[in-house]
């Protein structure tokens, strides 16, 4: 499988582990901790960061100063202030009364992801936590505990407050938490895993739930997924375009030079290099046709927009990743610490919705690609549905369906949630995010947008065994080659839905394009 791309200083499939006090972690090591379990460490400079700033916290625990989180209450009761002997218990009842999460629990690589980014963003020395809250964040990871994390109840407003709860729930020994696939009472769980429950001492109860890391790290996993799926769109987009005998012409490099947006020329030169060397293409170049249909002619177009608006939300996820989004912030040169806004979601929740819609659109144009290719008004001399033997068989008539389906359901998800707000903590928080809204509905839409790319592959590789013996491009070959690795040539109707469950599975991971890189013996922008 190849590594997931993305930007940072670690090699994502090297031997690990990561530390998290360098400043290079990008979403490939995000990814790489997450999805295949790499390992982590705090590293010994963020650590005499992270100590320097504790002292600075166990100074204004015995001031008479009032400290928001650190001696006051939370939200809108923070003028109220706490005793000093009863400090300690405040943050116990922080996360307790936070952990308000409910529904269907987070996917278990989005738990994970959070969890390093929450230990990345405390690791800068600006919370003001001990060393040992990042080492039980970590510990989760390396011993494989997973927090039961309900995905509904955060706002966005200071972060993800309700599944950050949740999570620091576990490391205090309460709530549920999973061991090997078996969930758990958290005390169990920890002990399972041979470590003991955190005792919160000031401010880190409030330094734990603080925080945009469940909406970033949706974000960073969706970035990575919709990189791979934008290069499979122009493989797939390449294979349709042989089996409808469609021009190559269209995709060369000085029609695109004159509008060089850089999504647009990296689609234009994978889809002309997947076509390099189809006999398919040499033999109809002298046919009567002006002009492909605009799901292949501007594929380049819709592709390259769609690739651009993905590097956007990279760039900003990418600085959100090791941003400090706590409240109160320490500063080691300061007394004092300073309160602030760093926790709102807005720049990550308006990036989550413009993902959705550059995902939305891959599928949205690939879906007319299929219905170009079972259609036999539009599909150039093809059989009607892409079976020999039609009319017994309806071969991928209801694929298409399914297709369509999706597609639809995409364009009702993709209305943005960031432009929504509703004020919590009796007002004292009048604007909020909903950047877990935008977040989980992301994760919805790529997820169809993959079966729907993965429904495109298919019926791709069957229309082009019937311009046999000609044969498509090397790329256009390789993507064929990988699709039949996974599923056989429809000759007579048979279950196609666990067919498209598997394909799309290899798309999520990565595995597809994997076998058509192999293929090819080359790599794809």
């Amino acid at each position: 499988m190849i590594p997931p791309m993305g930007a940072g200083g670690h090699e994502a499939n090297g031997a690990g582990p990561i530390r998290i006090d360098d400043p290079g972690l990008g979403i490939a090591e995000v990814e790489a901790v997450a999805c295949r379990g790499m390992g982590t460490t705090l590293g010994a400079e963020a650590r005499e960061r992270v100590a320097a700033s504790r002292s600075l916290i166990d100074a204004a625990a015995g001031s008479e100063a009032s400290t928001y989180g650190l001696n006051t209450g939370v939200g809108r009761l923070a003028s109220t202030r706490i005793p000093p002997d009863e400090v300690r218990e405040l943050q116990l009842r922080v996360v307790r009364s936070h952990a308000a999460g409910t529904g269907e629990p987070y996917p278990p690589e989005v738990v994970r992801a959070a969890i390093l980014l929450r230990a990345v963003t405390l690791a800068q020395g600006h919370s003001g936590v001990r060393p040992e809250v990042i080492d039980a964040l970590l510990g989760l990871l390396d011993r494989e505990v997973l927090p039961h994390v309900p995905a509904r109840g955060s706002v966005g407003a200071s972060g993800d407050l309700a599944p950050l709860a949740h999570v620091a729930l576990t490391l205090i020994g309460e709530g549920e938490a999973s061991v090997g696939g078996e969930m758990l009472p958290a005390a169990d769980a920890l002990a399972r895993a041979g470590m003991a429950p955190l005792v919160l001492e000031a401010k880190e109860g409030l330094a734990l739930v603080n925080g945009t890391q469940f909406m970033t790290a949706m974000g960073a996993l969706a970035v990575a997924r919709a990189r791979r799926l934008a290069t499979l769109a122009d493989l797939a987009a390449a294979l349709t375009c042989e089996s409808l005998r469609g021009t190559r012409d269209s995709f060369a490099a000085p029609i695109h030079e004159l509008r060089p947006h850089p999504g647009q020329l990296a689609a234009a030169r994978n889809l002309h290099r997947a076509m390099e060397g189809s006999a398919i293409v040499d033999s109809h170049r002298a046919c009567s046709r002006v002009q492909d249909a605009y799901s292949l002619r501007c594929a380049p177009q819709v592709h390259g927009a769609s690739r651009d608006s993905i590097e956007h939300a990279a760039r900003v996820i990418g600085i959100e990743l090791t941003a400090v989004t706590d409240n109160p912030l320490v500063f080691p040169d300061e007394p004092h610490l300073r309160t602030g806004g760093n926790f709102h979601g807005q720049p990550i929740a308006i990036v989550l919705d413009l993902l959705a819609i550059a995902i939305a659109e891959l599928a949205s144009i690939a879906e007319r690609r299929i219905e170009r290719l079972v259609n036999p008004a539009y599909s150039n001399g093809l059989p009607a549905f892409l079976t020999p033997d039609s009319g017994l068989n309806s071969g991928y008539m209801l694929a298409q369906y399914t297709a369509a389906a999706l597609v639809s359901e995409n364009k009702v998800l993709c209305h943005p949630a960031s432009v929504d707000s509703i004020p919590t903590s009796a007002g004292q928080e009048d604007h909020v995010s909903m950047g877990n809204h935008g977040g989980l509905k992301l994760l919805r839409v790529l997820d169809n947008a993959e079966r729907v790319l993965a429904i495109e592959a298919m019926c791709a590789a069957q229309a082009v065994e019937f311009q046999r013996p000609r044969q498509p491009g090397r790329g256009a070959a390789a993507l064929h080659a990988a699709v039949r690795g996974l599923v056989e040539p429809l000759v007579e109707d048979r279950l196609l839905g666990r067919e498209i469950d598997i394909v799309s599975g290899a798309v999520t991971s990565g595995d597809l394009l994997a076998r058509a890189v192999d293929h090819s013996g080359e790599e794809w922008e």
